[in-house]
């Protein structure tokens, strides 16, 4: 099996714009244990204010602002829920 988009979004949101992408894939993406890779992302002025993503070596982990932070992944609905939380609380 290849990997399989699931979702595909890139809108206006607030002050800047929303990207969110998720595949679910025939192996978990090391260290990650489950069978999802994705990446979301709110950008303002050309620049990351929240982003959540499994790359391969990090795991799941989440960016706010500056600070990077081990994410806990339950599954794709809530990794959309508490993305959107995040950009809501951002206050842009």
């Amino acid at each position: 099996m290849k990997a399989k988009e699931l979702l595909r979004i890139k809108e206006s949101f607030g002050a800047g714009f929303v990207e969110i992408m998720i595949w679910q894939v025939p192996e978990p993406v090391p260290p990650s244990e489950h069978p999802y890779k994705y990446r979301l992302v709110y950008v303002v002025d050309g620049k990351r204010v929240v982003g959540y993503d499994n790359e391969r070596g990090k795991g799941d982990h989440r960016h706010l602002g500056d600070l990077e932070e081990t994410y806990h992944f339950v599954n794709p609905r809530q990794l959309m829920a508490d993305f959107m939380a995040d950009v809501k609380g951002a206050g842009l």
